[in-house]
């Protein structure tokens, strides 16, 4: 019996170390927004610039990827405005759901952040 209640008190101290770690290790609405930032300019770089015809690119010197980069402090603005954030204590749920205007399709996208790391669960076109 002994053996048990040293097993018992022994897993409740290990989650209760894994609840404080997780915690303290949630990450802020503000990292949320320079990674989400950053995740879209990649994207964006990677989707955007690439359907850019090359003779667009060699008439006026356009470079995609150059005026992304000086468009994310626009992008940070239009996420901020756009993400709902909910709180677990241990863990937070961002939903960011990005709509420009009617003409540009709307995206949808989930993410959960803990341990000082996000996983985007859901993109979606709609």
């Amino acid at each position: 019996m002994k053996v048990v209640s040293i097993a018992a008190y022994a897993g409740a101290a290990v989650l209760i170390a894994l609840g404080v770690a997780m915690a303290g290790t949630n990450p802020s609405r503000v990292e949320y927004e320079e990674y989400a930032t950053q995740r879209l300019s990649e994207y964006l770089k990677e989707q955007g610039c690439s359907k850019t015809p090359n003779l667009l690119d060699n008439l006026i010197k356009f470079n995609c990827a150059k005026l992304i980069d000086s468009a994310s402090p626009q992008i940070k603005q239009i996420i901020k405005a756009s993400t709902q954030q909910q709180d677990y204590i241990l863990f937070s749920v961002y939903s960011t759901n990005l709509q420009i205007n009617s003409l540009i399709p709307s995206y949808k996208f989930e993410t959960v952040a803990a341990l000082d790391n996000f996983f985007t669960y859901k993109a979606e076109k709609e």
